[in-house]
């Protein structure tokens, strides 16, 4: 028999699951409060459930679980990124990061990614494989079970396309809102896309209150396209057109990232473009400074620029933060520490 992924199953699964291998219904209930709402790591936790089934269980349903290869906690704040192991023995990245509202995590979709942007360590190497359901939602449940707190937001801006993992992706979603999960509202959780337009059209068909951010980082097509290769493929009209769709069917506010590139993407005259590009939308724009990769040569737009950059934006009334820079020293970048991992660096 080949084994299967129980902790990706819905509990209508698990439950038709259980009744092919001559389980009672309610067993199914009992399995999956364990895994989703107690986070445990064995069936052997699972002291309701007989010896005998939990052998079966250990056999033909492995349990996925992350292992902890590094924990780094910053000094600046309270943000602690965590490197996981999973059971192919890849690693992964998440960061916990606290808010004065709760706990975030955000989390990878993929093992390593295939998108190319030239300011993102993530990248480097190219993708592996994408992530199973188990092993986005196994990120939040070693963090909230590491640290004894609970996490009220995700957001799937880690390593990975969320939307080059789409069925994945959604099924996670599915599970991470559950009620009888961790029961994460919609509304505290965000996808960030580079702009794939099929996948956000059908993303906005899904009808989930989930607020969707677009990696931007450009005003045009044409500085787009030094930094994200994925614009030779997509014009930003495109893209546009999509997102404004997604906000047409879910009334959700949208969210822009613009990665603040010294001499790419910071003159007066993109601020003044990008304001153009986003008038009437209902939305809100992160100014974000970028994070220097030893692998690329970018530098980080200083403070002065950033704030001259933000005030036109605000004088063509945009809703515009500058995003707080949270554990600058523990390679906060995503894709870093995994990088560091992988090339045997010290870290």
């Amino acid at each position: 028999m080949n084994t299967i992924d129980i902790k990706s199953l819905s509990l209508n699964e698990l439950t038709k699951e259980m009744e092919t291998i001559g389980q009672p219904g309610f067993r199914a209930k009992q399995i999956y409060e364990w895994i989703h709402q107690k986070l445990v790591t064995s069936y052997d936790e699972m002291t309701n459930i007989s010896k005998d089934l939990r052998g079966v269980l250990a056999k033909d349903y492995p349990l996925t679980t992350l292992q902890v290869v590094n924990s780094l906690k910053s000094s600046n704040d309270e943000t602690i990124k965590y490197l996981f192991r999973l059971m192919d023995n890849r690693v992964i990245e998440s960061v916990l990061m606290k808010y004065h509202y709760g706990n975030s995590v955000c989390i990878s979709s993929q093992v390593g990614c295939k998108m190319g942007c030239k300011f993102c360590a993530s990248t480097i190497g190219g993708k592996e494989r994408d992530l199973l359901p188990s092993e986005m939602l196994d990120q939040i449940y070693r963090i909230q079970s590491l640290t004894g707190e609970r996490v009220s937001n995700v957001v799937i801006m880690g390593t990975g396309e969320p939307f080059d993992n789409y069925h994945n992706l959604m099924r996670f979603l599915r599970l991470l809102s559950d009620p009888l999960g961790l029961n994460i509202s919609a509304r505290n959780i965000t996808v960030s896309t580079c702009g794939i337009p099929d996948k956000i059209r059908a993303f906005a068909d899904e009808e989930m209150p989930i607020t969707l951010a677009l990696s931007l980082h450009a005003p045009n097509d044409e500085v787009r396209k030094k930094l994200m290769p994925v614009a030779f493929k997509y014009s930003l009209n495109e893209v546009m057109e999509a997102f404004k769709y997604y906000y047409d069917k879910t009334g959700r506010r949208l969210t822009f990232e613009y990665s603040m590139v010294e001499g790419i993407n910071d003159d007066p005259d993109h601020a003044k473009e990008l304001s153009g590009l986003v008038k009437g939308l209902n939305c809100h724009i992160n100014l974000i400074p970028v994070n220097p990769i030893k692998e690329r040569d970018f530098r980080q737009t200083k403070n002065d620029r950033i704030l001259k950059f933000k005030n036109i934006l605000e004088k063509n009334r945009i809703n515009v933060t500058i995003r707080r820079e949270m554990g600058a020293d523990i390679n906060a970048a995503c894709g870093q520490l995994r990088k560091s991992y992988i090339d045997g660096d010290k870290i």
